[in-house]
């Protein structure tokens, strides 16, 4: 785990070496474990390591080979790396370090792009290579780990994070107003860009080359996509129940590889309670971390939040080393800042939660496990599949799935909401890039279940990045490494083809519950009851009937309460204060009144509140 950086100058002129170390300064939150740089003519890379193999100075980076043709910065963990040192060992490859680093370089070598395929695990790398005379740039299959670029002039820039680029002095912090179309609309960003103009996320499941000298163009190939499509082989759900705890098993042994401590997020729920369970089978009193939340001004749906009972039963039962922070409404205001500054551009939900358990969790260890996938792969939000069902094209299938996704606003209110900037912003069609997340699958589902693992397909490549994408940088913000067993290839490969009959009971039976509504996925569940059918059945062997059971919780705070009562002062403060930047960008009279629905108690806005209020940190941060 680590911070990745570069430079390439297109024409040939060399980089200056105290350029590369201000990039790897602004991110040096990702490796608090030292940092170098290589710098080679017009040409430099730079890392910073947070050591959790082989922590020895040897495998500090960037690692070069001994004939200096071959330099690597990588950021990950890839946890087949000893079975591919094996094979590369016996094709004459010789090895000074024990890291998984010079593995991913030696298959460079020896594979080529071809290598990517390869790994299990979690990466955004860049290869120097001197022979191709290339930049290699790649990103795991599901987007876990960050990675950015931009072309300024004849000078090309990558980093683990944008903000890296804000020192170089040809960079200039202007707001996409695209981007902000995009988030306006979905609560996130589904195509490439980024809330800096000219800034690009580099895509999951891709490798690329930069030719060095060459005109800037990024060649970009896809390696990996998902493929949700059911196994016509798999008839037996007691059959497919025991495949999927094996390769369960093996995907958690597989992700506690590590020369330091590893811990586990303990929620209360069933996939951090499964991954727990196993992972103490092997590390006794494993360390384990809750974040719960004061509910004395919550009500509603939003008392039951608060998830540290069932984390303590398992705990108990798992005989963990058990650690709990417990979140107040005035924590929000607290953190906020430095969520704003870390995220970069915002996205997927309420993240500062997750910034107060990785800050937790960093206290102790250096690894934790975490549960995240395990509803993307196993049919977690079956209240959103089923409102596509009975669509007669794939038009009619887009436009009932595109009127959900619509998290934020509506069409009609985007205009009013962004009329400041509506002139530089009224071509972009938020339709049109849903649409484009679906690439080549444009024939109209067939079935219920092909309706569903299309949704299924949709979500992993959206709402599951976006996760992937905040979760790494608030965890990186305390130099914590995350590793999610659920995302283990073999494992992600046998839970796309389970038979969708085997992950949902209610295939026929349509429920629509709004996004912004607070506990919404409990109100499904006591209609239906449904999802994760087939890894809830797994699951019962290690976690107690309760938990597998329990209702679906997701991991907020009741701010929908918060927002209106112990936060109200905050909030207005913020979006209601002649000091708001976010106006230049936003019409104020739209956004109050929306704003003071949710605060008259009218309509939940929650989502809506918590993107303006990252909004206007972001601004007071990067200052565009």
């Amino acid at each position: 785990m680590s911070g990745i950086c570069g430079i390439i100058n297109l024409d040939g002129a060399p980089v200056e070496e105290q350029a590369v170390r201000r990039m790897i300064d602004v991110i040096s939150h990702r490796g608090p474990d030292g940092s170098d740089v290589h710098v080679e003519g017009a040409a430099a890379v730079g890392h910073c390591r947070l050591a959790v193999l082989d922590l020895s100075p040897g495998a500090s980076q960037p690692l070069r080979t001994p004939d200096g043709l071959h330099v690597i910065a990588y950021d990950g963990y890839i946890c087949n790396f000893q079975e591919l040192r094996a094979e590369l060992r016996r094709l004459g490859h010789k090895f000074i370090t024990r890291s998984d680093t010079e593995v991913v370089l030696r298959s460079y070598i020896q594979w080529g792009a071809g290598c990517i395929s390869r790994f299990n695990g979690m990466f955004a790398l860049a290869v120097l290579d001197q022979v191709r005379r290339v930049l290699f740039l790649a990103r795991d299959r599901y987007g876990i780990k960050p990675l950015y670029y931009t072309l300024l002039g004849q000078t090309f820039l990558f980093a683990s994070e944008s903000k890296a680029f804000l020192p170089y002095p040809a960079f200039q912090s202007r707001l996409d107003h695209e981007a902000l179309v995009e988030y306006f609309t979905f609560q996130n960003i589904f195509s490439d860009r980024t809330f800096f103009e000219g800034v690009k996320l580099f895509p999951s499941g891709c490798h690329g080359t930069l030719n060095l000298g060459g005109d800037g163009g990024l060649r970009l190939t896809r390696f990996w996509d998902y493929n949700f499509s059911e196994n016509p082989s798999l008839t037996s759900e007691e059959v497919c129940r025991e495949e999927l705890d094996r390769l369960f098993r093996q995907a958690v042994a597989r992700q506690m590889v590590s020369d330091v401590d590893v811990g586990t997020y303990l929620s209360g729920g069933m996939d951090s309670g499964s991954i727990t369970a196993v992972a103490a089978q092997t590390i006794p009193c494993i360390k384990s971390f809750t974040c719960g939340f004061d509910l004395h001004s919550a009500s509603g749906l939003e008392l039951g939040f608060d998830e540290r009972n069932a984390a303590e039963l398992m705990s108990y039962l798992f005989k963990t080393e058990h650690y709990e922070m417990v979140l107040k409404a005035g924590d929000m205001e607290r953190v906020l800042p430095a969520v704003a500054w870390h995220i970069e551009e915002p996205r997927v939900g309420q993240s500062y939660p997750n910034y107060c358990a990785a800050n937790l969790t960093a206290r102790f260890v250096k690894v934790c496990l975490t549960g995240t996938g395990g509803d993307e792969f196993f049919g977690g939000y079956p209240w959103r599949y089923y409102r596509t069902i009975g669509a007669g094209t794939f038009d009619d299938y887009i436009d009932r799935y595109y009127v959900f996704w619509q998290r934020l606003v509506s069409n009609s209110e985007l205009r009013r909401i962004l009329a400041p900037v509506w002139d530089k912003a009224q071509h972009v069609w938020t339709r049109d890039i849903f649409r484009d997340v679906f690439g080549e699958k444009t024939h109209a589902p067939a079935t219920p279940e092909e309706c569903v693992n299309r949704s299924m397909y949709f979500e992993a490549k959206t709402f599951l990045h976006g996760l992937l994408v905040v979760d790494d940088k608030l965890a990186m913000a305390h130099g914590l490494e995350t590793r999610a067993p659920f995302l283990d290839n073999d494992l992600v490969d046998f839970a796309q083809g389970i038979p969708v009959r085997f992950k949902l009971n209610k295939l026929h039976e349509v429920a629509r519950v709004s996004e912004n509504e607070p506990a919404k996925m409990k109100r499904y569940y006591l209609k239906n009851n449904d999802g994760k059918q087939i890894l809830r059945r797994t699951m019962e062997r290690y976690i107690p009937f309760e938990v597998t059971e329990a209702l679906k919780q997701g991991f907020c705070a009741p701010d929908a309460s918060w927002f209106k009562g112990e936060s109200i002062d905050y909030v207005r403060k913020m979006l209601y204060g002649g000091e708001a930047r976010l106006y230049d960008y936003l019409d104020r009279a739209a956004v109050r009144q929306l704003v003071q629905e949710h605060l008259d108690g009218k309509a939940n806005r929650r989502l809506f509140i918590w993107s303006l209020l990252t909004f206007e940190l972001w601004l007071q941060a990067y200052r565009p």
